[in-house]
Order: structure tokens, then C-alpha cells, then sequence
């Protein structure tokens, strides 16, 4: 129920305790779970010094099964990448699939199981890796996660997810050093990024202070 709705429906003295109540971990987590299959949009912005402009991707990322995450680039190229069984396949039209395992990239590792354990909303998975710290309330919500790996520590500063009640709606990944963050927009906020070129109006879609 929105913030607006509960506040002219309710008469004065009401308990609003659930309106403006602060989430947790636990709360965001449990919320945005999804069972398998699974599917969502996303636009992905990626920037860099060596860009005039933020590299543009959009598709979508499909879950079939518990064990299996394929990532399909619509945009502005067609690439499926599937992560399954300790293996990544990429595939393009008219190109042989090239096959590797995962263990040579531990990016592409890691990402499949964190993803995996924020859609089974597992907590104690991620908190292997990760310190988490919630903020906002379940109307607007974000979830910080600061790798607890030296290794990892030395190359990602911080994962940032935003959301609203259920849905999960931008990922920021904050690399250490100077370099721009990378924003992965979903469900909604894919669809409210579409023709949206402005990186300020992306970056506001992310955070949720703007729609489109």
C-alpha cells in the first residue's frame, strides 16, 4: 500500500508503525526472492574514461532452473551467455559457442552466486562474502554489500541494490579507485530507462528519485 493511500486512509492515531518502519537485511531479502524459472529485464550502463558515453546494454536475464543463469544481450548486439555446472558458454549468431570454465573467471563466479543467492533471498550465502547494511523503508529500500574478502576488497568497493517493496530495481557496483560506477537497471526501472540516454536521469531511475 502506498505511503499517500495509508495516510488519508487512516484516521488520526492510527499506528503507522508499518509505513515508516526502517528494513533489514533479512526484510529486503525475504522480499525480493523469486523461485525458479525466473525472468527480468535489465539495461545495463557501464562507464568508462576511454567512452565519450557510458556503454548501453539491454536484454533480459533468465533463471530456468536453480543451477542455471543465462544472460541474454538484445542490444546493441545479440550474446547469450549461460553459467551453468562451474562452466560459461557465450554464444553469437554465425559463431561457434565458446566454452569456458568459470574458475578462470572468478567474476563471472561470483556474480552467478550472488545472484542466485539474492533470488533465493539466502542471507547466510551472502553474508559469507559480504557485510550487509540496510537503509529506507519498505516503500524505498537499499541494500549495501561491502566485500569481506581482501582479495575481492582490492577490486569492487561496494554492491548497491535498490528497490520498492518487492521489486529489485538497480544494482551498482562501485569498482575501487576512480572509475564510474556500473548500474544494472531491472524490471521496472529497465523499462522506465528505456530511450533514456542522460546519465544523471539514469542515475536517478537507479537510486529511485526519478521515473521516466
Amino acid at each position: 500500500m502506498l505511503v499517500s493511500a495509508t495516510l488519508c486512509a487512516a484516521p488520526a492515531g492510527a499506528n503507522l508503525v508499518e509505513t515508516v518502519t526502517a528494513v533489514d537485511p533479512a526484510w529486503i531479502l525475504k522480499a525480493i526472492a523469486r523461485p525458479v524459472p525466473a525472468s527480468t529485464p535489465f539495461v545495463e550502463v557501464r562507464g568508462s574514461k576511454l567512452l565519450k558515453t557510458p556503454l548501453r546494454l539491454s536484454g533480459q536475464y533468465l533463471r530456468p532452473d536453480a543451477d542455471t543463469l543465462v544472460r541474454e544481450v538484445r542490444a546493441p548486439y545479440a550474446e547469450t551467455t549461460t553459467l551453468r555446472a562451474g562452466e560459461a558458454t557465450i554464444a553469437r549468431a554465425g559463431q561457434a559457442p565458446r566454452k569456458f570454465a568459470l574458475s578462470r573467471v572468478p567474476e563471472l563466479a561470483g556474480f552467478q552466486s550472488n545472484f542466485a543467492a539474492l533470488l533465493d533471498g539466502d542471507r547466510a550465502r551472502l553474508e559469507q562474502h559480504y557485510t550487509l547494511a540496510a537503509q529506507g523503508t519498505r516503500q524505498r529500500w537499499n541494500l549495501t554489500m561491502a566485500p569481506r574478502d581482501a582479495a575481492l576488497a582490492k577490486r569492487v568497493q561496494s554492491i548497491a541494490l535498490y528497490g520498492r517493496g518487492s521489486e529489485l530495481r538497480c544494482i551498482e557496483t562501485r569498482m575501487v579507485g576512480s572509475a564510474p560506477p556500473q548500474r544494472t537497471l531491472l524490471a521496472g526501472a529497465a523499462m522506465d530507462a528505456a530511450n533514456v540516454a542522460d546519465a544523471a536521469a539514469l542515475e536517478g531511475i537507479c537510486h529511485g528519485d526519478a521515473t521516466r
